[in-house]
């Protein structure tokens, strides 16, 4: 069974999606504000849906700091072709504006979760990732990481090619460690991890920027 995760204000469309999805075989999980939501994210969701107009804040800017390593699909009454563009840039799966009609809805998740569903393996070099298990392997052996190194690796990984900077990792580690981080721990990390790999050139260093794994 897929699990989702609404973030939504509206009373209505939170139970006109809830019924639609139950009624479909998919776990839900409801999030009305950016707090709410902010204690929940590090569950293992199959895909997050997200309001950009949100009671306690603006939700594409929580998807930049929060959720840019989650598959996410953009559920919003904003049609402005800018932010539009701005979300699918930022690396949203998918962009529907309200009011929309359920099938469709249905159908774009659909699309969403088998696309992720055969795509759950990342690969680059001798070094891949198994998103499902949580799992880590060079040379087809496993490789085990603590759960932080993990989530520095999968949240580079997930995005080749592009400068990851370091205050997003940092705030990653804090969202999920609880405990201060700073710069320096970063650095302790992202050493480790390449130490684990046996690979000093996978992870890129972008000076004074943060870290890119290029394919």
């Amino acid at each position: 069974m897929y699990s989702i995760l609404l973030i939504e204000d509206n009373d209505y469309i939170v139970k006109g999606i809830k019924y639609l999805l139950e009624a479909n075989n998919y776990r839900l999980t409801i999030a009305k504000n950016l707090k709410e939501a902010n204690s929940l994210i590090e569950n293992k969701y199959d895909l997050i849906i997200l309001d950009l107009m949100l009671p306690d804040g603006d939700g594409l800017e929580f998807y930049k700091k929060k959720l840019s390593h989650k598959t996410t699909l953009i559920l919003t009454a904003k049609d402005d072709e800018d932010i539009i563009s701005s979300s699918l840039d930022a690396g949203v799966e998918d962009y529907i504006i309200k009011p929309f009609r359920s099938k469709e809805l249905l159908s774009r998740i659909n699309k969403i979760l088998k696309r992720n569903k055969d795509n759950e393996t990342i690969t680059v070099e001798n070094i891949t990732i198994d998103i499902s298990a949580g799992r880590v392997f060079v040379n087809n052996k496993e490789v085990i990481l603590t759960s932080l190194e993990y989530r520095i690796l999968l949240l580079l990984f997930q995005n080749l090619n592009r400068i990851v900077t370091r205050d997003i990792l940092i705030d990653r580690i804090w969202d999920i460690s609880g405990k201060y981080v700073n710069d320096n721990t970063l650095t302790v990390y992202i050493k480790r991890i390449r130490e684990k790999l046996g690979n000093d050139n996978i992870i890129k260093t972008i000076k004074g920027i943060g870290y890119r794994v290029d394919k």
